[in-house]
């Protein structure tokens, strides 16, 4: 199955979950029962863009070949989820039968891991407990009538226990909004966000161990904000000046170009590889690899 790459550090969610350690803190915080898992029976298998059709997600991992668990981080909740949850379950149960060669056409019982769900709302406002992949359809003359479903169970970091991982993670988002509220998305209002979690004792060993990382990773995150911002300002400035189609989507592309160019920019003044720069460009802006890597050798020197 398709395995985590480490050099790609996406957010600081999955920098944080692709740790043995801590994706085993992960597991028993919604699995607290079961007290025999070690980090060895977890097995990460979050899927990537570049191996499974261009759909990736934030985490997946496979407990004991037992059961296969996808989690999803949001800051801003919508119940579309359960769509991208759909696509994301079925590309890595697809992904889990190749790895044990299993054969679709076999007149044998296929076997495969129990799954579950979850998304983790970092963001404020209510948001249902649950949401269903069958409430975006169109019901049937039977409103149970729906041969298709995915529940994601959706979790808010309200646990008791203040070193559950889930709890600690949605506070670290907070203090980060709170801080780049009052200091803007500068380097010092990051310093001030890992210094404030580790006095609160929020991820206070992972943010001391990687402090330079998480420091350079949020840097780009808050440049990867700036960057869309200018876009979707150039996109509805021009658009609302020529008043035409033709002004609308001349005026796309450039505000487009414009971002692209400012990304590549930014991240090779963070001296980042060009492979990295070419998998953010195909993320953000919806790019095929050959499309990102000219973009980044265009716009690199």
């Amino acid at each position: 199955m398709p395995r985590m790459k480490r050099t790609v550090k996406d957010s600081v969610f999955t920098y944080l979950f692709q740790d043995p350690q801590y994706t085993l803190q992960l597991y028993k915080s919604l699995h607290g029962e079961d007290k025999g898992v070690e980090e060895k029976d977890i097995e990460v298998i979050t899927l990537t863009n570049v191996l499974v059709d261009d759909i990736y997600n934030d985490l997946g991992f496979l407990v004991k070949d037992r059961l296969i668990i996808l989690v999803e981080a949001q800051s801003t909740f919508s119940r579309n989820i359960a769509y991208r949850m759909l696509l994301y379950m079925t590309a890595t149960f697809k992904a889990y039968a190749d790895r044990e060669k299993m054969d679709s056409h076999s007149q044998k019982d296929l076997h495969f891991p129990h799954a579950e769900v979850y998304v983790i709302y970092t963001g404020e406002g209510e948001v249902p407990a649950v949401c269903r992949f069958s409430d975006l359809c169109e019901k049937g003359k039977d409103e149970e009538d729906i041969d298709v479903e995915t529940r994601v169970h959706v979790l808010r970091g309200d646990a008791a226990d203040k070193n559950d991982i889930v709890r600690q993670y949605v506070r670290f988002c907070k203090i980060a909004d709170e801080e780049r509220r009052k200091g803007g998305p500068t380097v010092k209002t990051v310093e001030r966000i890992i210094d404030r979690c580790i006095e609160e004792g929020v991820l206070p060993v992972f943010l001391a161990s990687r402090r330079r990382e998480v420091e350079d990773m949020m840097v780009v995150l808050f440049d990867e904000k700036k960057v869309r911002e200018i876009h979707e300002y150039n996109v509805i400035k021009d658009a609302l000046e020529e008043g035409r189609e033709e002004g609308r989507a001349e005026g796309m592309k450039k505000g487009r170009d414009e971002g692209i160019a400012a990304m590549v920019a930014t991240l090779k003044e963070l001296s980042l590889e060009r492979d990295f720069a070419k998998q953010k460009l195909m993320q953000r802006f919806d790019l095929t690899p050959e499309a990102a890597a000219a973009k980044v050798e265009q716009y690199w020197n």
